[in-house]
């Protein structure tokens, strides 16, 4: 999903963290060895940033050997070909050792703290005790996003306050059990918190991951506690919870190191359900790569050993040679339909469903932005409903210069980023709920596929329309859109410099509720235009500094009330019922001093994670640069709210 999530994130999804020798970070003035490299195989992509690529300021945030990591096994190794391993540190030291402070400092904003702290170590460690309050997956129960038993009531909801604050780089959504938390990191580090305080119950390092942690009761783990995540390496990894003891990893699930899981793994029975991602969209940029020939796949594992039950690609097409580009390298196709995010179990029919990502080449497939239902045990596909035809899309093709490998005609980016959601209507039947950068909400028929209803709730573009994720409570469907890109072209146009060559449609960010039978919209909220107070912030090229009011997080609710960010740093709450505002907190108005000891921590925009809700306590994470590169300050701080911060 052209997340820009992938250019940028990609590179910070990292193996483990390797000491660059002394002679590389000696290199990093100006006019070395390392300026050259960038200059020759990197500026033309990040300074200026284009498309969904860090800028520079973004890249100077890294560590020396995530850069290096990045070049060697991740999104960047076909833009590092040639490249010695001297070459690659030089590169590294120099980007890190000339951070843009000066041009932050210039703009009249301090720059970010480096992203460190001191893991606290809680006193005890009492065993795992679930409640009835629990939030152990992305969508709690995979999919809806909704609480049924909050620990709060809604009229305690305005009462909100920060009790504590966890700075990591990083970091993904958080899952809760009784009164432990688990979080992945990005950076590297897996940890498992005291929900309460926010101590350190054990922490792993080398766990590069984004995805949300599932906890489940099961035999598997000595505890009776087993959880997994999907790790940069393209493997899924199985812990105790109780201890943090690795159990098994999976063999890697695909051999192209662009390739990754950015989707929740899902649990259900003896099996895991793994869906699969890349940044070919990204590699493909350089006219020496073959594009295309990644297919969304998802992949079945024995929970108890992680070894493949079955791997289906969503693609049904034969993947061919096709023609060679300017540069005489031979293309091939398709490819693309990558799942960006967790599946969607549906015991009842025995089905996992999936959404899909765009094409990446413009060979014609039926596997791209669509909706995909497969039977658990055999991975066979029983239904596929394509929604956007030709959605053919890499990086930089909307550039004037447009890289050797663009698909003719270029698509409008408008995959699927949120899971699909299976709702039991008041009527006895089912319908799956999805919804698509296009700032369009399906409902779908589970037996069929069949498209029952489609209501546009906004602009959309490249980076929503709805983007991350939809909630959905017993009555409503709760659809956050962002059209990120339709208001950064509103702001920058006037001062002839928006990034993008045509004029977006009009932007409508806000949160919508809508009739899950018939997609009626019940009630629309505006996102409020309102003041952000970004430090350190690294989109300024992109943005020009703008307090973005994209709706792209994922909402999340309980009973009578919704909550959702926006990217500006507001974190506000909804009367489900009427979509009047009853809470807002700005997160970049204030300085965090956190409980892993990192002192004055800004926050910044909420962009992609939705939050918890557990125990009478609601966690979110701001600062995530997620997707648009904007309003993000290279550490995120996980935030804690409580009634009245007791």
């Amino acid at each position: 999903m052209r997340f820009p999530i992938w250019m940028a994130a990609l590179a910070a999804l990292t193996l483990p963290i390797l000491a660059l020798p002394a002679a590389a970070h000696a290199q990093g003035a100006s006019g070395s060895a390392g300026e050259t490299v960038f200059n020759g195989h990197c500026k033309a992509c990040h300074e200026p940033a284009i498309d969904r690529a860090p800028n520079r300021a973004t890249l100077s945030t890294y560590q020396p050997a995530q850069i290096v990591d990045a070049l060697t096994n991740g999104v960047m190794k076909p833009m590092a070909t040639g490249l010695s391993d001297a070459d690659k540190q030089a590169v590294a030291a120099y980007l890190t050792a000339n951070a843009a402070a000066p041009q932050t400092a210039a703009a009249g904003r301090s720059p970010a703290p480096a992203p460190v702290g001191v893991d606290v170590k809680c006193e005890t460690n009492p065993p795992i005790r679930p409640t009835a309050s629990d939030w152990t997956s992305v969508g709690l129960d995979t999919s809806h996003r909704y609480q049924v038993n909050p620990g709060l009531a809604a009229a305690d909801v305005p009462k909100l306050k920060v009790k504590w604050a966890f700075a990591m780089s990083g970091g993904s959504m958080p899952t809760v059990i009784g009164d432990w938390l688990f979080i992945a990191n990005r950076s590297g580090k897996f940890y498992a918190l005291d929900a309460n305080t926010g101590c350190v119950r054990w922490v792993l390092p080398d766990v590069a991951s984004r995805t949300t942690p599932m906890i489940v009761k099961s035999s598997v783990s000595p505890s009776g506690w087993l959880t997994i995540v999907g790790v940069r390496d393209r493997t899924a990894r199985a812990y105790d919870a109780q201890t943090g003891k690795e159990l098994w990893r999976s063999p890697a699930l695909h051999a192209n190191p662009v390739v990754g899981i950015t989707g929740t793994p899902l649990i259900v029975g003896d099996q895991v359900f793994v869906p699969l991602t890349s940044g070919e969209e990204g590699a493909a940029r350089q006219p020496s790569y073959r594009c295309c020939y990644f297919q969304g796949a998802l992949v079945a594992l024995d929970l108890k050993t992680g070894q493949k039950q079955w791997y289906t690609k969503v693609i049904p097409e034969t993947l061919h040679d096709t023609h060679p580009n300017a540069a005489g390298t031979m293309q091939q196709g398709p490819a693309g339909a990558a799942i960006w995010s967790a599946p969607t179990a549906d015991a009842k029919r025995g089905l996992v469903y999936v959404a899909t990502g765009d094409s990446y080449t413009d060979v014609d497939t039926k596997g791209a932005d669509a909706i995909v239902a497969m039977d658990m045990k055999t991975g066979a596909i029983k239904w596929s409903t394509q929604v956007e035809a030709g959605d053919n899309f890499i990086v930089g093709c909307t550039d004037k210069t447009k890289p050797a490998n663009c698909p003719s005609p270029d698509g409008p980016d408008y995959d699927f980023g949120a899971s699909p959601i299976l709702f039991h209507l008041a009527s006895g039947k089912d319908v799956v709920l999805a919804g698509q950068k296009s700032g369009i909400a399906y409902g779908l028929d589970p037996d069929s596929g069949k498209v029952l209803w489609r209501q546009k709730v906004g602009g959309g573009s490249s980076l929503g329309g709805i983007e991350w994720g939809m909630a959905a409570d017993l009555k409503r469907l709760y659809v956050a859109n962002a059209d990120t890109v339709n208001l950064i072209d509103e702001y920058l146009r006037p001062l002839g410099k928006s990034p993008v060559a045509d004029k977006e449609p009009p932007s409508a960010p806000g949160l919508y509720a809508l009739d899950p039978a018939t997609g009626k919209v019940l009630w629309k909220t505006p996102a409020p235009a309102a003041p952000c107070h970004y430090e350190g912030d690294r989109s300024r090229d992109r943005s020009g500094g703008a307090c973005i009011r994209a709706q792209s997080a994922a909402p999340s609710a309980m009973p009578g009330v919704v909550f959702s960010g926006t990217m500006d740093g507001w974190f506000r709450a909804y009367d489900a019922a009427t979509g009047k505002i009853v809470w807002a907190d700005s997160t970049t108005d204030r300085h965090y001093d956190t409980v892993n000891q990192v002192k004055n921590q800004p926050g910044g925009s909420l962009d992609g994670l939705g939050a918890a809700i557990a125990g009478g306590r609601v966690y979110v994470m701001s600062g995530f640069n997620g997707a648009a590169n904007t309003g993000g300050n290279g550490t995120n701080v996980l935030l804690a709210y409580s009634v009245d911060g007791k």
